[in-house]
C-alpha cells in the first residue's frame, strides 16, 4: 500500500494510491491516519472520492510528527569520507516539524548559511507505540518507509559539537512523497538510494551499507522514549555529500535536487533563496 498527504481544497488530505488515482481518505494527513488506532490499515483501505495524480501537490508525508529522530554517521562509506571512525552506538539528533516540506516543495536556502548540503536517507515511519523493544519486536511496529533529504547547513552544524542547529532550519527537509507499507517495501534492507544535483549523481548506495540496521536503530531509540504512530526515524546517509568533496560543493538558489530510493519513489526539489521564499 502507498499512502500520501496531499494539498486539497485549501487543506490537507490523506490519500491512497489506487492505480492511476489517489483515493481521498477521511483524515487530514497520514500521521492522523496512523494515530487512528491499531486498525489504521482498514481505514486506509476505505473507498472514497478520488483525484488524478497529475498536478497534485504533496505536503510533508507526516506534517506534525510528535518526534523526528535522525541518525548521524550510519554508513561505513560516509564515516570513511569524513575521516571518522565508525560509531560504537547510534549517533542521534533531532529535527522539529517546521523543518519539513513536501517531496516537490522548494528547499529554502537560508540567508545565514553558505554551506547547504544534501543527504538522501531511508526514513522509518512508526505505526504503533513502542517502548523498550528488542529487535524482534520492531518490525510489527513499523508502518512503512519513505524518503527524506536531510539538508544540512554545515557551517551551523559544525560550529559546536551539537548537530541540531545545522539540521532543523525551517523549510529544509523534504519528506515523502509516499509511505510504502512494510509488506511492499520489505525491512529496509537492500534498497538502492540515489541523489543527484542538477542532473549529476552525487550519492548512490544500497541501504545494506548501514552500520546499524533499522531494527537496531528503532530498538535503541525505544529504550530512550516511547515511539508513537507517525514518528519519523531518518536512518543516515551514504558517501557523496558535498561537504566531503574536494573542492567542497554546496546547494545554492537554483540548484535542483532529486532523491530516489528503490520501491519508495522520488523527490525533486528546487532550491530558492530565503528572500525569494518569503515573497
Amino acid at each position: 500500500m502507498r499512502l500520501a498527504t496531499i494539498r486539497h481544497n485549501g487543506g490537507h488530505s490523506a490519500a491512497r494510491v489506487d492505480g492511476d488515482r489517489l483515493v481521498l481518505l477521511p483524515f487530514d494527513d497520514v500521521g492522523a491516519l496512523l494515530r487512528s488506532g491499531d486498525d489504521w490499515r482498514e481505514h486506509a483501505e476505505a473507498d472514497g472520492d478520488s483525484v488524478p495524480p497529475d498536478g497534485v501537490s504533496f505536503a510533508p508525508l507526516i506534517p506534525h510528527p510528535e518526534k523526528i529522530f535522525c541518525v548521524g554517521l550510519n554508513y561505513h562509506s560516509h564515516a570513511a569520507e569524513a575521516n571518522l571512525d565508525a560509531p560504537s552506538h547510534p549517533v542521534l539528533f533531532a529535527k522539529f516539524s517546521r523543518a519539513l516540506i513536501g517531496a516537490e516543495d522548494d528547499i529554502v536556502v537560508p540567508s545565514v548559511s553558505d554551506r547547504v548540503d544534501w543527504e538522501v536517507e531511508l526514513t522509518v515511519v512508526i505505526g504503533k507505540p513502542l517502548r523498550h523493544a528488542n529487535q524482534d519486536e520492531v518490525p510489527p511496529a513499523i508502518a512503512g518507509y519513505t524518503i527524506a533529504n536531510d539538508v544540512s547547513m554545515r557551517d551551523w552544524q559544525t560550529r559546536t559539537s551539537q548537530f541540531l542547529a545545522g539540521k532543523t532550519f525551517e523549510a529544509s527537509t523534504p519528506v515523502g512523497p509516499y509511505l510504502v507499507t512494510s509488506d511492499e517495501s520489505g525491512d529496509g534492507s537492500s534498497l538502492e538510494m540515489n541523489l543527484s544535483v542538477d542532473g549529476q549523481v552525487r550519492q548512490h548506495e544500497s541501504t545494506d551499507g548501514m552500520i546499524f540496521n533499522v531494527n537496531q536503530l528503532v530498538a535503541d531509540i525505544s529504550s530512550i522514549i516511547t515511539l508513537m504512530p507517525g514518528d519519523l526515524v531518518l536512518t543516515g546517509t551514504c558517501a557523496g555529500v558535498g561537504h566531503c568533496m574536494s573542492p567542497q560543493q554546496y546547494l545554492v538558489p537554483g540548484s535542483v535536487v532529486q532523491a530516489t530510493i528503490k520501491h519508495l519513489g522520488s523527490q525533486r526539489n528546487r532550491c530558492v533563496a530565503e528572500q525569494e521564499a518569503a515573497k
